[in-house]
């Protein structure tokens, strides 16, 4: 083999390890981590406090890539037969088992160390419980066991404030508690959205996703009641004194649009209209966080 074909052998295998890790997941759960330590201060950071910043959003990054990967080896099977997921590296094959646990563990033991040394050990140990909760209890246990896998797995999916904030505060507040309930309601309407035009493809897996087990229409109806459910959630940060005007603004249009996308999925069904509900969903959490950082730090200025 020569110089240039080993270079883009290197090169495909590093793109095959980066895959594992599920980036635009993990980018939208780091983001959310971040506002969590950006509302965590008062005002803007201090130079140590830039530091901490960097060091946790480097260890979450790399604890929840880890993640990704292992959530890749347990369902490589399941994986191959499914048209969204069969291009991974571990379902094509690609990757072994030895290998994708390696990096997993790699990724996990030096996230955890950076955690520990450089940020606090309740970081580490909350990022390290997320990572149990995503990697076994959701992947290993409830997905392939009931309906409501997406709910009950979905509070480790909603942490990545509460660990923002921790790495900061060095404890949980009930701000983060708050910021973790709007990501825990998000979660099943953003996914139920998506298992709706992919059902076919969960069935084909032997998976339980909700519109296998109950039906598309009941699943509309959830993903509906969820939607408006979750719009009250994302005013608990303005009623509470956390934000102000714009963030409570931005909820309201972003919340109700969502709910107006939930609606008419719910009265008049299509798979374009199950995609169109799925991006928007990813589009309602980041302006929303977004926004709530936007508020952090304009609204004292007009106070």
């Amino acid at each position: 083999m020569n110089q240039a074909s080993l270079v883009a052998t290197q090169a495909s295998r590093w793109r095959q390890f980066y895959q594992l890790t599920k980036p635009r997941v993990v980018q939208l759960i780091v983001f959310c981590a971040v506002i969590g330590m950006a509302l965590a201060i008062p005002g803007w950071p201090s130079g140590p406090e830039w530091g901490v910043i960097l060091a946790a959003t480097a260890g979450i990054w790399l604890v929840a890539g880890a993640a990704a990967a292992f959530n890749c080896l347990i369902e490589e099977h399941i994986d191959a037969k499914m048209k969204r997921t069969a291009w991974r590296p571990t379902a094509k094959g690609e990757l072994s088992r030895p290998q994708t646990l390696a990096f997993s563990a790699l990724l996990c033991a030096l996230g955890s160390a950076i955690l520990w040394v450089w940020v606090n050990p309740l970081t580490m140990w909350l990022t390290f419980a997320t990572f149990v909760g995503y990697a076994v209890i959701y992947t290993v246990i409830l997905k392939p066991l009931t309906p409501q896998n997406i709910v009950i797995g979905g509070a480790s999916g909603a942490m990545p404030p509460v660990l923002g904030w921790a790495a900061l505060r060095g404890e949980v507040g009930p701000e983060a508690l708050m910021l973790c309930l709007i990501i825990f309601l998000w979660t099943p309407p953003h996914f139920w959205a998506l298992a709706l035009y992919r059902t076919e493809d969960y069935a084909k897996a032997g998976l339980p996703m909700l519109p296998v087990t109950h039906g598309s229409e009941f699943t509309r109806l959830q993903v509906l009641l969820y939607t408006w459910v979750l719009l009250a959630a994302t005013l608990l940060p303005f009623l509470t004194g956390m934000s102000g005007w714009i963030y409570l603004a931005a909820a309201l249009v972003l919340g109700l649009r969502f709910c107006h996308y939930a609606w008419r999925l719910w009265r008049q069904y299509s798979d374009e209209l199950a995609r169109a509900t799925f991006r928007f969903s990813i589009w309602h959490l980041s302006l929303l966080f977004a926004a709530l950082l936007l508020d952090h730090y304009l609204t004292p200025l007009w106070a």
